[in-house]
């Protein structure tokens, strides 16, 4: 977002803004929004860099803490701490947030490694009664039961709530869908279909020239048996064989400790970029 999208935003109030002084001099800001999702999301916490670094970051927190207390008891407050937003650890775990590690991976088109691992990716031959097809509308209310049966236990449902239900569930896929997030690909979305019967699904949208993928799901009778491989691939391919589709890189995240994803990703060619810790404050008793 730029500085006139910043000012839009704020004009909008899509986004609310805190700001520190120090004897009438600006020293910091934090940015926050409850207009996206469920949670109150925290965005970025920042501060003129000196030896009160730290005091001023404190004070917006405890200020933004104060501001969204009648909020916290509705919804989890969640912070990306992406950046310098790790400096802050030491901070926030003083002020209840608890943590999770997110591992970001990525599929540079132009990397021979990721190149060469999706050439010899282990996938095995889709069982009998199996099918990938494409994404089509009519199989939305069966996504959104795949997802949330996928979801709702899982770590992502701790900062994002919307996980933990049926109506939250199809805010997330009406977002992804309606190229809320970012564009939708819904010739790359894949759908696993059992006897004919939606099962799993493998979503994409893009940003410019990235590939994201924000969901995959799949039911749990159905797990176990590299069917993700298989839904997976076929999206990758659907990218990489289409015209009108010019990307750079695709891109996803899961937790640093969710060993079968990683190795699912890193088998289609996916290598570990970077992680880092997603903070979450649950709600408030």
């Amino acid at each position: 977002m730029d500085y006139s999208g910043f000012l839009d935003s704020l004009e909008k109030e899509l986004i609310k803004c805190v700001i520190l002084y120090d004897n009438h001099r600006a020293v910091g800001f934090l940015v926050y929004t409850t207009a996206i999702s469920e949670a109150i999301e925290l965005n970025i916490v920042h501060c003129i860099k000196d030896d009160d670094y730290l005091t001023h970051a404190r004070e917006l927190l405890k200020k933004f803490i104060d501001l969204t207390a009648d909020l916290r008891k509705k919804k989890v407050v969640c912070y990306p701490m992406l950046g310098e937003q790790k400096s802050l650890i030491g901070v926030i775990v003083r002020l209840g947030f608890k943590f999770i590690g997110i591992e970001v991976l990525r599929y540079q088109i132009d990397n021979r490694t990721s190149n060469d691992l999706f050439s010899r990716a282990r996938v095995v031959e889709i069982p009998q009664g199996y099918e990938v097809v494409k994404w089509s509308s009519i199989y939305f209310e069966d996504a959104v039961k795949v997802i949330q049966e996928s979801f709702s236990d899982s770590a992502d449902a701790l900062f994002d709530p919307r996980f933990k239900s049926m109506s939250g569930c199809r805010d997330i896929i009406t977002k992804v869908v309606k190229d809320v997030y970012a564009k939708f690909l819904p010739e790359a979305t894949s759908v696993l279909l059992y006897q004919g019967r939606p099962v799993g699904f493998s979503f994409m949208n893009m940003t410019g020239s990235i590939v994201n993928i924000p969901l995959v799901g799949i039911k749990q009778e159905h797990q176990g048996k590299g069917l993700a491989t298989i839904m997976l691939k076929h999206s990758m391919d659907e990218i990489f064989k289409s015209d009108n589709i010019k990307i750079s890189e695709i891109n996803t995240t899961t937790e640093t400790n969710n060993l079968q994803a990683l190795r699912l990703y890193k088998n289609l060619g996916f290598l570990e970029d970077y992680n880092y810790p997603q903070a979450y404050m649950p709600i408030s008793e």
